[in-house]
């Protein structure tokens, strides 16, 4: 039989150029793998060209470089695979594997010579991606746009083409090898006016010109190949009032605190005194923000911030571990309400301890209890229903109404995608909510359920993620009535299921669907980790976030340079010490006064021990004296956003935070708003940037101290 695999496997380098008759057809396809003149070029992705014959007419079209690659494997896998059929049993070896035990889990190939047949078993197979690996599915070719004879046109200056690429690597191999710099593409005039007369005129144009509200990439996600965009509701689809909601949810917890007799006199709500990201220490009663590592950076007892020392002292030989019932994550701003009332609530219990084994009459004997009866307490408050009924009757109060998410969601329902409605809410709450924020700003008598192909109220995520089946219900009345049903139905609107359900339902699956939400873990990781669905997170505070980096950019150019400077001074400090810590051991040298071991430093061998030790007095002044200004600056650098806990992405001044990992980790796309699709069209491609380690960066160069004064004067007095 043939061995399949390792055909496929060889696939990377296709020949030249080859021609193919299908038998019983009048029609020849002859493809070239280099062109015969010009490269060809198209606006969506690289092409190549092919020439049809038919009845004496010929007609000009081209490909893209996916399909043509397919069509090239499937071509040769094609008359492999049927010379290998046309072999006698006798030919055959019989120790040779089997063709189905060769393909690595693929379908047998076709027996016929049908070429559709060929081609779908192509798509079936994974050979449907671009370079990069992602999905073509969605891209527009020229047949989409009734283009019979598309033009041919160069991308590069002159007449160099992708043949003369490669001899760019041919001169030397490893490390001889000499690398030329490829020549730049020029687009034609006629490409660069359409460009220019688009809104989305470059990579660093944003939404708004504001950056905060641009859609930032972690993993690299073709638009053009999803096929359903889920989206959350709360914090995602319609955003609140953080003052209002969450102010609203901590006065009936605090309520229900207070009839169990916890003494809640005099607490009041503040919005800035938790940030999304922070760690609830459940142990010590503590709320800490740790960097990428685990390590804590910044941390409180209560609502008093503990010192650097402190910090270090506590935390110094541990690091938050989420999978340990002792952390608690603060994924969502629904968290900052809760995590407010308990650390006011450990001030509370500090200092009221009634000697008797417990506080306030009950059992609330270590701040671990103290966190679960804070968490009842809001439990109670969404599941009474008070907090929700409240915000029905006056949504105006607590929504913050966003125009342009509507337009959206049309734009990418027009473009084919299918749309869902996927909220943990109750249907009454979601009808009110969702007509109030999107019905006024739909055309003609269109309501919001028109906009999504199935709607999945009370989902019980994260369970409807991680389940296969659980029980679903058809919302049968307005009142919200429901009856039972096996699946989920084109324009209908649901309660319970799961995912699974749902890409039966639509015939799709994985990273066909794109799931839109604001929790890091409920709407997110799961999707993402049970599923592989591609994930977008919407982080509403990225907006104050980037601003207040900007603002603070010249502190922190400043603060690097000090830091620079300090690494400067500290590199040769270390030198000397140890220059002198070498004379004062005297084994390490001759008679003659000499190193016995290699040195980098020669010029230190004849300065006297007296100048030696007076330098490192003077520099180690000079570094106490930087380390002063440092400090300041550390202690301000990120005070714009939060002055308690600084920015949510970042820990310290270098590293990022526990939650951008989180970000990075389970979010292929990150934004502040659903209305920031509106900018990026339903066919984006995004790209995820450049990834570096720590030998990929160059060092910063540094300047002279004068230059670097001159640098920090032009910094604004209050920055610094």
């Amino acid at each position: 039989s043939f061995p399949l695999q390792a055909f496929i496997d060889s696939m990377a380098a296709p020949s030249s150029s080859m021609s193919m008759r299908v038998s019983g057809s009048s029609t020849r396809s002859t493809f070239s793998h280099q062109p015969p003149s010009h490269p060809v070029s198209c606006p969506v992705s690289s092409r190549y060209h092919q020439q049809h014959h038919h009845n004496g007419h010929l007609f000009s079209r081209t490909i893209s470089s996916s399909t043509f690659a397919k069509r090239e494997q499937v071509r040769r896998l094609k008359a492999a695979n049927l010379d290998s059929a046309n072999l006698s049993s006798d030919d055959r070896d019989s120790s040779s594997p089997s063709r189905s035990s060769q393909t690595n889990g693929m379908s047998s190939p076709p027996s016929t010579s049908s070429q559709d047949e060929w081609m779908e078993w192509a798509d079936a197979n994974g050979f449907n991606v671009d370079a990069f690996g992602e999905s073509v599915d969605g891209d527009l070719h020229y047949a989409d746009v009734e283009c019979l004879v598309p033009p041919v046109l160069n991308p590069f200056d002159g007449n160099e083409g992708p043949s003369q690429l490669d001899t760019l690597w041919e001169n030397g191999t490893g490390s001889d090898c000499a690398v030329q710099e490829p020549p730049l593409p020029v687009a034609p005039d006629d490409v660069n006016r359409w460009v220019a007369s688009t809104s989305l005129k470059s990579e660093t144009s944003y939404p708004f010109g504001s950056t905060g509200r641009g859609i930032f990439c972690s993993r690299t996600l073709n638009l053009r190949s999803i096929k359903v965009l889920g989206y959350d509701m709360d914090y995602t689809l319609v955003h609140y009032d953080v003052d209002q909601w969450e102010g609203r949810a901590y006065d009936y917890a605090k309520e229900q605190l207070r009839k169990t007799g916890c003494p809640v006199e005099g607490l009041s709500f503040d919005s800035e005194m938790v940030i999304r990201g922070l760690v609830v220490d459940k142990k010590l009663g503590n709320l800490v923000k740790p960097d990428r590592f685990g390590m804590v950076k910044r941390s409180s007892h209560g609502t008093r911030m503990m010192s650097t020392a402190e910090c270090r002292q506590t935390y110094g030989r541990e690091s938050v571990d989420l999978s340990d019932n002792r952390w608690v994550f603060l994924n969502t701003l629904f968290s900052v309400s809760e995590a407010t009332l308990y650390a006011q609530m450990v001030d509370r219990l500090d200092s009221e301890e009634d000697g008797s084994g417990g506080w306030w009459g009950h059992d609330i004997k270590c701040y671990e209890s103290l966190w679960r009866t804070v968490s009842k307490a809001l439990f109670y408050t969404h599941v009474e229903g008070e907090l929700k009924a409240e915000i029905i009757r006056d949504p105006a109060k607590f929504v913050e109404v966003d125009p342009q998410n509507a337009l959206a969601l049309l734009d990418q329902k027009r473009a084919g995608k299918k749309l869902l409605l996927i909220t943990n809410s109750d249907y009454v709450y979601t009808q009110r909510i969702m007509e109030y924020a999107y019905d006024p700003y739909l055309p003609d008598d269109m309501t919001w359920r028109d906009l999504f192909d199935v709607t999945v109220v009370s989902s019980a995520k994260p369970n409807f993620f991680a389940n296969s089946r659980n029980l679903v219900y058809e919302v049968a009345t307005e009142d919200g009535l429901l009856r039972p049903t096996m699946r989920y139905e084109q324009g209908g609107v649901f309660a319970g299921g799961s995912a699974r359900m749902i890409e039966e339902s639509l015939g799709v699956s994985g990273d066909q669907i794109l799931y839109v939400g604001d929790h890091i873990y409920t709407d997110v990781s799961v999707a993402k980790v049970n599923l592989q669905w591609r994930t977008c997170l919407v982080v509403r505070e990225l907006e104050r976030e980037v601003e207040a980096l900007e603002k603070m950019a010249p502190l922190r150019v400043a603060l690097k340079r000090y830091m620079n400077e300090k690494e400067r001074v500290s590199d040769a400090f270390n030198s000397m010490r140890l220059e002198l810590t070498r004379r004062m051991t005297t084994e390490m040298w001759d008679r003659d006064g000499e190193i016995l071991g290699p040195s980098d430093l020669p010029e230190l061998h004849d300065v006297p021990e007296t100048e030696l030790r007076e330098g490192l007095v003077k520099m180690m002044a000079y570094m106490e004296a930087l380390d002063a200004v440092i400090s300041k600056m550390l202690g301000r650098d990120g005070s714009l956003f939060n002055t308690r806990w600084g920015y949510i992405s970042l820990a310290g001044l270098n590293d990022k935070s526990h939650l951008t990992r989180q970000v990075e980790k389970y979010a292929d796309i990150y934004t502040s708003r659903v209305s920031n699709f509106l900018h990026y069209t339903p066919f984006m491609y995004f790209r995820s940037p450049s990834q570096s380690l720590a030998h990929d960066r160059k060092r910063w160069s540094g300047q002279s101290r004068s230059d670097m004064r001159a640098t920090v004067a032009n910094t604004p007095g209050e920055l610094i």
